[in-house]
């Protein structure tokens, strides 16, 4: 039995079958335990009828080397649970769960003798959690969109058939980014979105507006500012409106630290780290100075639902940005050095900052990390910049003005910076 052997002194075959009668013993308690708690007959056998059967199929996997006595026992059992299905299956509440945990209780002796001990105790306790947690499951499969499972194989499509199919070798001459990486840095993105979307879908459901502007943020502070920002105009003045955007802008520089340590630019990551964190505790502590102005006391629970961010379309619109930010970077770089980068950066922070930043780090560019660490900077206060002159814009209230004034802060800083601090 291995290491679960040798933790007691009984015999190999008899420590299986003790440990066999433990586990159906414990599927056949959970299922009554759920038949109780429900107060519903949803098929046959007692915790008794659950342990028998996993003695049996222990037993007749281990009487012959063969497996033709285990073979014939399994096919009995079916055989016996097709004909009690089909005697019951008119009923309105019958289901087929009992039948399909009496087969996998019968394949724990088996599992048990054949498997490694993790994998057993991973096999049942896969097991107990299905069956313990089905209320939570059924709830979470009503809440379930349609069109979730198209989405998630879209993503499996990018993830698992396009990266590995494509080449890691330069796009072109003006190109210095490969393929595989131009992709990768699509999926970081997406993967980042696509969880965010998900949390906010199906995790959380009394969302708000501080959540939007946390997972929003991290993926497209940009997007959740605009969205926040419009919002503001059918809610009161509150606090919140300002928290999310500001929040929106903190999450920001969260990921664009996680995309450069991801790329592999840990020189500059450490670098940016002190800046980027000390934004993000102050944009926290605004958040909290402003929750405590009494003007703005009061709150919202309203929901701003997050777009979804699994499109082909805008997957392939971005990874066009991104080979063409790569080019076009490479030619700024080539003649017109790193002031040429700095104007870029602040050019690019009034669209999608994104595509260049990602470019910019998966690319083979001849910048030092002085300069990449410049161009980041330039375009998230660029971007700043922008932000804040869509909440002004499209909010026209105190509660976005208030947000537009620490994004201006966030730009100045950053600025400031890089005037003084980085060489």
């Amino acid at each position: 039995m291995g290491e679960l052997a040798n933790l007691t002194l009984l015999p190999p075959l008899l420590t299986q079958f003790v440990i066999t009668v433990l586990f159906s013993f414990i599927i056949g308690l959970e299922l009554h335990s759920y038949r109780l708690a429900n107060d519903q007959d949803l098929g046959f056998g007692t915790t008794r009828t659950f342990t028998l059967i996993g003695v049996a199929g222990f037993v007749l996997y281990a009487l012959d080397s063969q497996l033709l006595a285990f073979v014939c026992g399994l096919l009995g059992l079916i055989l016996l649970l097709s004909i009690y299905y089909y005697r019951r299956s008119t009923e309105p509440l019958f289901s087929l769960l009992s039948p399909m945990l009496a087969i996998l209780t019968y394949l724990v002796g088996p599992v048990l003798i054949r498997f490694p001990n993790w994998f057993a105790v991973l096999y049942v306790v896969t097991i107990l959690l299905m069956l313990g947690q089905m209320p939570q499951i059924r709830r979470f499969s009503n809440a379930f969109q349609s069109n979730e499972i198209v989405t998630f194989s879209k993503f499996l499509i990018m993830v698992g058939v396009i990266l590995p199919l494509l080449p890691d070798h330069q796009i072109a001459a003006v190109v210095p980014v490969t393929y595989y990486r131009a992709w990768m840095a699509l999926l970081v993105v997406s993967s980042v979105s696509y969880i965010s979307y998900l949390a906010q879908t199906y995790l959380v459901k009394d969302k708000g507006l501080l959540l939007t502007g946390m997972l929003g943020g991290l993926y497209s502070s940009t997007a959740t500012t605009l969205v926040l920002s419009r919002r503001a105009r059918e809610l009161p003045q509150t606090s919140q409106t300002t928290q999310a955007i500001i929040l929106a802008t903190a999450m920001m520089y969260l990921r664009l630290l996680m995309l450069v340590f991801f790329l592999g630019h840990f020189a500059a990551g450490t670098r940016l780290l002190p800046l980027f964190l000390a934004l993000v505790v102050a944009s926290l502590i605004a958040i909290w100075v402003v929750s405590r102005m009494p003007a703005m006391s009061e709150k919202s629970h309203a929901d701003v639902p997050l777009n979804h961010p699994l499109e082909f379309r805008t997957a392939l619109l971005f990874a066009f940005l991104f080979v063409a930010f790569a080019a076009i970077t490479a030619v700024v770089i080539e003649r017109y050095g790193s002031e040429g980068l700095h104007v870029m950066s602040f050019v690019v922070g009034v669209t999608d900052i994104d595509p260049f930043i990602l470019s910019l780090l998966g690319g083979t560019f001849h910048v030092t990390d002085t300069q990449l660490i410049a161009a980041v900077i330039i375009a998230s206060g660029s971007n700043n910049l922008l932000k804040a002159g869509y909440a002004v814009a499209l909010g026209r209230n105190r509660s976005t003005t208030l947000a537009a004034g620490w994004l201006v802060t966030l730009f100045v800083v950053s600025m400031a910076y890089i005037f003084w601090f980085l060489k």
